[in-house]
């Protein structure tokens, strides 16, 4: 699985906004929530690209990035990591701990209910 620094994650998100896209359309999209140089974002980029989490295209003296991974499936695969990191691969005492704490608006509530309605039904409970 391919990890993901936090910096390296902003850029990723400002890529799956629009690809494929020139470093410069990803600087800007990054511009208002960093203050980060150009040179930083290209850097990242590179490592992006070694770590073969975007591809590019060279179009004469430009380039152009693509994700080589999904968004869903990153954030499916690190939700993964981190409930068999933490709570040894269950989810309930995850949610029983937001739960606790009153992390969990009733919007979640009601999401977490359907959810839990639709695996029943596909399970034939």
């Amino acid at each position: 699985m391919i990890e993901l620094s936090k910096a390296e994650f902003e850029v990723m998100e400002a890529l799956w906004q629009g690809h494929p896209a020139k470093s410069s359309e990803i600087i800007e999209r990054l511009s208002d929530d960093t203050q980060w140089h150009d040179k930083t974002i290209k850097t990242l980029l590179g490592r992006l690209v070694k770590k073969q989490a975007v591809s590019f295209e060279k179009q004469g003296r430009l380039y152009q990035y693509s994700p080589t991974i999904g968004r869903d499936d990153y954030t499916l695969k690190q939700s993964k990591n981190l409930i068999q990191r933490f709570f040894s691969g269950r989810i309930a005492p995850l949610v029983s701990g937001f739960a606790k704490t009153e992390q969990l608006s009733q919007q979640d509530i009601n999401e977490l209910k359907a959810v839990i309605k639709e695996w029943e039904d596909q399970q034939g409970k």
